[in-house]
């Protein structure tokens, strides 16, 4: 009976759930009084660390990691100093919450209600305005609690890709996550969502083929710096990183896939206005500017060596990736451009940055949400993937 009792009890701790995770059900931001109030709804007493950021301002609340069940009617709330928020894992344990502001502010208070009547927990921040002389970064655990990619060191020359024993590594960068949403869609869609769930559909395609080892940069909602992503490519030796991303513009009429290389000075205003935004993915996430920015001589050596030595291999792929994308979805006109995109940085590895098309346009929206028009998409860059990697070995042979 001792025994039988004894593999009951064992039964009945395996068959328990997972304690699921604590949950954060809403942000609500309006004036009170002379300060805007910030008010998260949680579902349990949480731990939490509050820090500002400058250029620009910023106030950063990190808690241990949560289930957001935010409702998407909330996601454009604004309030008093507040512009904007979002949320997300930044790592492993830790989800984080950032909120854009129009002026420096000091935190005047932070306290955590009690339960009462409907409400739940409610951790509240009063933010009130100061003189910019008077804003000082706040407890910013970048300096410490944050590990950074370090400085990508000058590499040796490279040698052409698929020379390596085994298979050619294919890393696939899934752009934004966790904290960082990028573009927000016209029917409230992020574009996180949109990436990750291409960059697996395309990693499985792949991987279908028994060709290639495939790597993703990220494989759930989660945030990965600039030099992380970069970092990735290059320890695994890739022989090609393509990082996946859908745009936005004010025009909403417009719409249309195209595809980005490196280079050091932008191939026109639209892809420098694009850089711009998509290399501010680490101060967006609530990184500190101070901790993450790139050294200007190591940048400016790094831009040279692409250009030297695997810009042409770059083009060579964008060449045979645009083709492939006409068969399946619309090109914008011009469909390859170039700037000086981060993610793209690495001094030995072709790079492209794949933007599938534009969420502010309802009807490219609506394609990129759907399984069966992704797949076309994805199944478009993997057969480029087979005809560049074909021609490289050809080339090595010759």
């Amino acid at each position: 009976m001792r025994a039988a009792l004894s593999a009951l009890i064992v039964l009945i701790f395996m068959a328990a759930p997972a304690r699921a995770l604590p949950a954060v059900d809403g942000v609500r931001i309006g004036l009170h009084g002379d300060v805007t109030r910030v008010v998260i709804d949680l579902d349990d007493r949480l731990d939490y660390v509050i820090f500002t950021l400058a250029d620009p301002y910023r106030v950063v609340i990190d808690l241990p990691e949560v289930a957001w069940r935010v409702p998407r009617a909330m996601r454009r709330t604004r309030g008093g100093i507040v512009e904007r928020f979002r949320y997300g894992l930044f790592r492993a344990g830790t989800s984080r919450l950032v909120f854009d502001l129009n002026a420096p502010v000091g935190i005047k208070r932070a306290f955590v209600l009690e339960p009462i009547a409907n409400f739940r927990y409610r951790l509240v921040l009063d933010l009130a305005a100061v003189p910019a002389a008077a804003f000082r970064v706040v407890g910013s655990p970048e300096h410490s609690a944050v590990t950074v990619a370090a400085p990508i060191p000058v590499p040796p020359p490279p040698t052409k890709p698929g020379r390596a024993a085994g298979p050619p590594v294919i890393v696939i960068d899934p752009g934004h996550g966790g904290v960082d949403p990028g573009t927000i869609g016209v029917s409230g869609i992020y574009e996180k969502d949109i990436t990750l769930a291409a960059g697996r559909e395309l990693a499985a395609l792949l991987r279908a083929t028994g060709r290639y080892k495939v790597v993703l940069t990220r494989n759930r909602d989660v945030f990965v710096p600039l030099k992380e992503r970069v970092a990735i490519g290059r320890r695994a030796g890739a022989a090609l990183f393509i990082s996946l991303h859908a745009d936005s513009i004010a025009d909403h009429g417009f719409k249309g896939a195209h595809v980005y290389t490196l280079s050091k000075e932008a191939s026109d205003a639209t892809a420098a206005e694009l850089a711009a935004k998509e290399n501010e993915s680490d101060v967006i996430a609530g990184l500190d500017p101070a901790v993450t920015g790139d050294d200007p001589e190591l940048a400016s050596i790094l831009i040279d060596l692409a250009q030297r030595v695997t810009k042409n291999d770059s083009q060579r792929f964008a060449g045979l990736l645009v083709p492939e994308l006409a068969r399946e979805t619309r090109l914008v006109r011009k469909s390859i451009r170039s700037a000086g995109f981060r993610v793209l940085k690495a001094p030995d590895v072709p790079s492209v940055l794949v933007e599938l098309g534009y969420l502010s346009n309802p009807e490219e929206e609506r394609l990129l949400r759907d399984d069966r028009h992704r797949r076309r998409l994805m199944a478009a860059i993997a057969r480029a993937v087979g005809r560049y990697i074909g021609e490289i070995r050809r080339a090595d042979r010759s």
